[in-house]
């Protein structure tokens, strides 16, 4: 899936990844594509609910070799 920018996140305990999508994604432009990497479990959970609770959307997610990837469009 195409991305307009990458966050690697990986290594980083909750609440980081949280922090540093929000900071990312905050430089984004509407309908642009966020990609984060994670290796934290409860990422999954938590940016499930933070993209729904923030209005932008979660189009993808999967995990490989441990890590988290994450494709979120900013609403």
């Amino acid at each position: 899936m195409n991305s307009d920018k990458v966050l690697d996140a990986k290594g980083l305990a909750c609440p980081m990844p949280i922090v540093r999508t929000k900071k990312s994604i905050a430089e984004l432009q509407s309908g642009q594509v966020l990609e984060v990497h994670a290796t934290d479990k409860g990422a999954k959970n938590d940016l499930t609910a933070w993209a729904k609770s923030t209005g932008h959307e979660l189009l993808s997610s999967n995990e490989e070799n441990g890590v988290y990837k994450f494709w979120i469009r900013k609403a």
